[in-house]
């Protein structure tokens, strides 16, 4: 329905603006959920290498402290990335294997 009352003609760009809103959403909740990972890998790093590393922490960290916690980030790191290249792998296969699926039903 139109501002004044009235029924409005379904436009033809209608549906490419829902799937450009859509997008936008899905983009825009791609962003939150890449900001939560980021913060969440963020703690866990710093909690399990700072336990690790740091067993009585004081005011300020041993040269041997500070060795320990960079090695640590720099693995934690590595196997995130090992990970996220895994899954991000895997789901592109996956969306491929949907869409031949699909477009063999046809």
């Amino acid at each position: 329905m139109s501002f004044f009352g009235r029924s409005a003609a379904p436009q033809p760009s209608q549906p490419q603006n829902d799937a450009q809103r859509k997008e936008a959403v899905m983009a825009s909740i791609r962003q939150e959920v890449q900001g939560a990972n980021a913060k969440e890998l963020m703690e866990n790093l710093t909690e399990k290498c700072y336990s690790k590393c740091v067993p009585k922490p004081g005011t300020s960290m041993s040269s041997s402290e500070e060795t320990c916690v960079s090695r640590c980030m720099d693995l934690y790191f590595q196997a995130f990335n090992i990970v996220a290249k895994t899954y991000t792998t895997r789901l592109h296969k996956e969306r491929v294997a949907m869409k031949e699926a699909e477009a063999s039903s046809f």
